[in-house]
This record gives structure tokens, sequence and C-alpha cells, in this order.
């Protein structure tokens, strides 16, 4: 019997296109109920208002609140620039302003043991949260994270971006499988995929038109679901390959400033995706984001 899992999105939803595709799998996923949406890094309520853009296409309200606009590392943020730019009239989108960390904080605590939160943007959020009760971490069902690169040295961006805020996390105690590019690298969206999602009602078009800006930015005809994959690791774990636990370590300053290193330990709460079913999963994002597109009437 498959569970149901009581979510919280907290996402850097605007950047990247993966965010966008994440949250509309998520609308289209039956064994999920969306609590809410909360916003992180750079300008949080436009990145707010085009969720609740999106989800609004798939005939949906979620809740969605806009978080902390800074890295607590003090690290600059990444803009590229065209977030929410394909989105007219995005104001009138209702968002609740600034209280990310209240909504974190007062739904997971009342309902101990029951929330998953998928966390796909820099860590900022969840770490505010942990700091700000102290029954935050021990209350989390289980934490998916989106971050890292544990079989090369290259820094990803969700933890560079900032360190201070994943040490917090990673040092919180709360049991979290994370997923690396080792594994997301894995899967790629391409042209028959998008054609097919675009077909998807209002949404799909709107991801469609979205997609293709962010491959127009990169000059690609392609792009990796980075989280689309961690949502998956969830909904479907069947579908992957899982490390034993252990920790993550992160290395601060010099030429491998971001790298992420992850430690077998019994005595650990973290564990690693390690492998992944790559045909099967790329369908099952493009299954469910027709789902979410066909919902509305």
């Amino acid at each position: 019997m498959t569970s149901l899992h009581h979510v919280i999105l907290d996402t850097d939803i605007g950047s990247d296109v993966d965010d966008a595709l994440a949250l509309s799998q998520l609308l289209g996923t039956s064994n999920v109920t969306l609590l809410g949406v909360t916003t992180v890094y750079g300008d949080t309520l436009l990145r707010g208002r085009l969720a609740r853009r999106l989800a609004g296409m798939a005939g949906r309200d979620i809740p969605v609140y806009s978080g902390l606009r800074e890295t607590m590392s003090g690290r600059e943020v990444w803009w590229p620039g065209h977030e929410g730019s394909l989105h007219p009239n995005l104001e009138r989108e209702s968002v609740h302003e600034g209280e990310a960390i209240r909504f974190l904080v007062d739904t997971v605590t009342a309902r101990p043991g029951e929330i998953d939160v998928i966390a796909i943007g820099p860590l900022t959020n969840i770490a505010a949260a942990i700091q700000a009760h102290p029954d935050f971490a021990s209350s989390v069902r289980h934490l998916w994270i989106m971050g890292g690169a544990f079989t090369s040295t290259e820094p990803e961006h969700n933890f560079r971006s900032d360190i201070t805020a994943t040490n917090i996390v990673f040092g919180a105690g709360i049991p979290t499988t994370v997923t690396g590019l080792e594994v997301t690298r894995k899967i790629e969206i391409r042209a028959d995929q998008l054609e097919e999602i675009g077909r998807s009602g209002e949404l799909g078009a709107a991801l469609r038109a979205d997609v293709q800006q962010w491959w127009d930015y990169w000059n690609e005809t392609w792009n990796v679901p980075h989280d689309p994959v961690t949502v998956l690791t969830m909904t479907r774990p069947d579908l992957f390959g899982f490390s034993p636990q252990g920790r993550i370590e992160m290395i601060e300053g010099g030429e491998e400033d971001g790298r992420s290193l992850f430690h077998l330990d019994a005595a650990g709460t973290v564990r690693v995706a390690t492998d992944v079913d790559g045909v099967a999963v790329g369908e099952e994002i493009v299954t469910a984001i027709g789902i979410a597109g066909a919902a509305k009437g």
C-alpha cells in the first residue's frame, strides 16, 4: 500500500526551471497532500507569486509563504534575471509575505512526526526554522533534500550558496535523504518529453515556455530535472538505491569551497541516493505533470 505524504515544499522556484517542474509534479501525485509552499533565496516574494500562479493553473489553491532573501553565510544571491518574466501580472497573486519560517515551525510542530519537508533550494529557511523552535527538528517526519555531489570534487549550488545553513541543517539530527548531482544527472528532459508536458493544459503550456526559456539561457536543448528526481525519492523510493546511514561534511574555503562529503556512520541520520532507474523516473515525472495539468477543468 502506498503511503500518504503530507508535505511542505521549500523552493527557490523561478531560476532553474526544475523547481517549477517539481511543484507541478507534486500537484499531480496522488499520494501527496501539499500543505503549503515556502520560498527562499533572493526575491522570495516574486518566487512565491510564481508558485501561486502555477498552482492556480492546476486548479489548486495552495498557500504560499515567502521566506528569507539573504543567505546566512553572506554569499551573494545568484540571480539570472529571467525569473517570472513569462508570467504577466504576478503582483495579483496572493502570498503570505515574510511568513515562511512561522509557517514551517507552526505546521511541523503542531503535527510531530507527520510532515515531510522537501527542500530543493538553499537551506536557509530550514536552518532558520531549526533555530526558531527547539522542537522543529525533532518534529519533522523526514527531510528530502536536493543538494551536494558525493562522487566528485564539484561544489553543488544549493549547498554552496549557504554553507552556514547547510551545516545547521545537517547538525540537527533530522532523518534526511539527500539526492546529489551524480544521481540527478542520470535523467534529462528532452524535446519529446517537453512536447508531452506542453500538451497538459494551461499548466503544461506554461511549463513548456519556461523550460524553453531556460534552454535558451544556457543555449541547450535539454535540462536535468534535479528537483523532480528528489521528489521521487520520497514518492517512489523503489526506483532508487540508497546508502546506509551516515553524515554530511561541508568543506569551507580554499579551492574546494562548497564541496560536500558523505561519511558512513551508524549513528548518522542522513542517507544519500546512490542509483536510479533513469527511464522510469523520467516517465514518472512527465506523467505526474500531465495529471496536474489536466486537473483544471
